[in-house]
């Protein structure tokens, strides 16, 4: 039981909580409008809230694998009868828990779908790629080359990811419109 520590529900926990706070933010009255008009259909504010998981968990998984690695603080990798369990392998059950989902139709937008039910669909199809990009050159090399030369693989195939969700889902206007709604200082 000693090893059921930090390291097994801190990344979860911290993903989670950030996107909830994102999602309460953007629920505020203020950005409401702002947010109907940037993602009026379904499948632009998938990919936005797929975009946000996605890097919500890539920086708290950064961070956590930075901290593992250079022995700070309490922070180990998960082991399980002494094998090390990467975090891919929670990405690619997120993946396969989301795909099931949209199979089902679920948060897909269709006549009694559930709005919140596709966000956080959408936010657990980002975080699950997120978790399984991080590792890609796990994939290639099948060994943990995380922090080795090969590992920039990983990193690339997170930055080629990041790019088309950001501009299939962002394209700036949104921010654009609510940054400039927040130095106008007009929250009516």
């Amino acid at each position: 039981m000693s090893q059921f520590h930090y390291s097994y529900w801190l990344a979860p926990l911290l993903i989670a909580l950030i996107l909830v706070a994102v999602s309460l933010l953007i629920r505020a009255r203020f950005l409401q409008a702002i947010y109907g008009e940037k993602f009026p259909e379904t499948p632009r504010e998938r990919l936005f809230w797929a975009a946000t998981g996605f890097f919500v968990a890539v920086a708290v998984v950064r961070i956590l694998t930075f901290l593992i690695h250079n022995e700070i603080g309490p922070f180990h990798d998960i082991q399980m009868r002494g094998r090390h369990i990467h975090h891919l392998v929670w990405g690619i059950l997120l993946l396969l828990v989301t795909g099931y989902g949209w199979m089902l139709r679920a948060g897909t937008g269709d006549a009694g779908s559930r709005t919140w039910v596709g966000r956080v669909m959408s936010m657990a199809y980002g975080v699950g790629a997120a978790l399984t990009l991080d590792e890609f050159a796990l994939w290639l090399n099948l060994r943990d080359v995380y922090w080795e030369r090969e590992g920039r693989a990983s990193l690339e195939a997170l930055s080629l990811f990041a790019a088309a969700l950001a501009i299939a889902a962002l394209g700036g206007a949104f921010f654009r419109s609510a940054a400039r709604k927040l130095i106008k200082g007009k929250h009516d």
